[in-house]
């Protein structure tokens, strides 16, 4: 592909020759100036031609294979960003041929329901699986992470016990409890009497200054942003905002959670209702999985309204960040629920429900993670809107992440109410002993409009072919 059409190559060399005077003339500092400002234009600015390093070779009219990665504006980035720009279904309400793809749209998440959720599966179809009894069962450098607080205690015993009986039992990986208080003496005897003398158990308390409100959030533009946003739900809890903040961007720095690779998240009122027969950190580590989960759901757009604009601003200033294999897509589907795309500005609000997620920390910890995270919270949408933990984890996942690398774990048995992974169970198995209905998503028919599952599987889990065959 050229980068001009040949009617245009006169004005590409004049291009290319001001380009070069320009760079030798104002010296290198203003040209990193200049580029940083062209970074704050939008990509429409550029209508006809395509942006391009001025230290490539001119001459050549094929296409350029290596860009500058500190530059957005070279032609692979230029792609990318034409891709994030666009809606999955272009000009949807002024179009039959687009409205009818909108149907199309639907179609795929009544497909995945009906086809995909009842197909019979047992577990992924590999032959690297660590059983119970292997050597390397239960070594991974992993733990069970919940984040608690005593009066979830009744519940969270439940879902310790579910867990046990369904996994852990087999492979006996430690459990980390956070908390921003104090745990009791009765919080911490009764988890200790429920799991096996020998099981690795700690206990933290986590940060006052990482987990409360910073100081520079105005607590008169936090009440008027709980007004303003009453009707989504848990704006006017605090402690919920401190949790997603925490989750976002600082529980895998916890001193009792940095020194683990992997973590599967526990919460309170969850159940994992099918057995697991193989060890799930192993799967992850020898399959090259860095996020798996189980649920993938439409958040209120309200909560995310200018998350999309900050993410693309900070895509601008780091493109070399963004994996070209990433699952644009499922950011970017505006047929299911068009409205959350227009209020979201642009983003389908489509994330995974990280209530269950069982995740490389190494990614996390990453230069773009961090630093994608760290510049979201100079912009306080955590308070001043309501950004969850879940979408921005998703978008950095779907955005830093080759898709391939996320795992949706069909074979897991999973309800956090109203949503459930309900995989169904070859006739005569009794590994999820009839605890869901396969084929739904949620005991609330209204509900699984909010299912953005059947996006994921249509455009971005390549592994799908292969994994769950039956």
């Amino acid at each position: 592909m050229r980068l001009f059409p040949p009617s245009k190559r006169l004005s590409r060399y004049i291009i290319i020759l001001l380009i070069i005077l320009a760079t030798a003339s104002i010296g290198i500092y203003h040209h990193e100036k200049v580029k940083e400002h062209l970074a704050n234009i939008p990509l429409e600015s550029f209508p006809g031609f395509q942006i391009f390093d001025a230290s490539s070779d001119a001459n050549k009219d094929s296409a350029i294979e290596e860009t500058n990665p500190d530059s957005w504006m070279d032609t692979k980035y230029e792609n990318i960003f034409r891709r994030l720009n666009t809606p999955l279904i272009d000009n949807i309400t002024n179009s039959e041929e687009d409205k009818e793809k909108q149907i199309i749209s639907i179609g795929i998440e009544e497909s995945y329901m009906k086809k995909t959720l009842k197909t019979p599966v047992i577990e992924p179809k590999i032959d690297n699986l660590v059983r119970p009894g292997d050597p390397l069962a239960g070594k991974a450098n992993a733990a069970i992470l919940s984040l608690v607080r005593e009066e979830d205690l009744k519940e969270l015993v439940l879902a310790i016990n579910r867990l046990e009986e369904r996994f852990n039992s087999k492979f006996n990986y430690p459990y980390v409890f956070l908390n921003d208080g104090d745990f009791s003496d009765k919080f911490v005897t009764r988890i200790k009497d429920i799991l096996p003398k020998d099981r690795i158990i700690e206990f933290g308390k986590i940060d006052p200054e990482v987990w409360n409100m910073p100081d520079n959030i105005d607590r008169d533009l936090f009440k008027e942003a709980i007004e303003k946003n009453k009707n989504v739900q848990f704006m006017a809890k605090e402690s919920y905002h401190n949790m997603c903040r925490f989750f976002s961007k600082n529980f895998y720095k916890h001193p009792l959670v940095k020194k683990y690779k992997y973590t599967w998240r526990l919460e309170p009122s969850t159940s994992v209702f099918c057995d697991i027969e193989y060890d799930v950190f192993q799967f992850m580590e020898m399959n090259d999985k860095y996020y798996g989960y189980t649920i993938s759901v439409y958040d209120s757009p309200e909560s995310v309204a200018t998350l999309w604009n900050h993410t693309m601003d900070f895509l601008k200033m780091h493109p070399d960040y963004i994996d070209p294999n990433g699952a644009f897509e499922w950011l970017k589907d505006n047929g299911q629920k068009p409205e959350n795309y227009e209020i979201a500005n642009g983003y389908s609000t489509c994330h995974f429900w990280t209530n269950f997620e069982i995740t490389n920390l190494e990614f996390l910890r990453s230069k773009p993670y961090e630093q994608f995270v760290e510049y979201l919270d100079s912009k306080d949408g955590f308070y001043y809107e309501r950004w969850g933990d879940a979408p921005v984890r998703s978008l950095a996942l779907a955005l830093f992440l080759d898709k391939k690398k996320i795992h949706w774990f069909q074979d897991i048995g999973y309800l956090h109410t109203p949503y459930t992974n309900c995989p169904a169970s070859p006739v005569g198995s009794k590994r999820c002993q009839g605890n869901c209905i396969p084929g739904r998503v949620s005991a609330w028919e209204p509900l699984s409009i909010e299912n953005c599952q059947g996006l994921w599987l249509e455009y971005s889990m390549d592994d799908k072919t292969n994994l769950y065959t039956p």
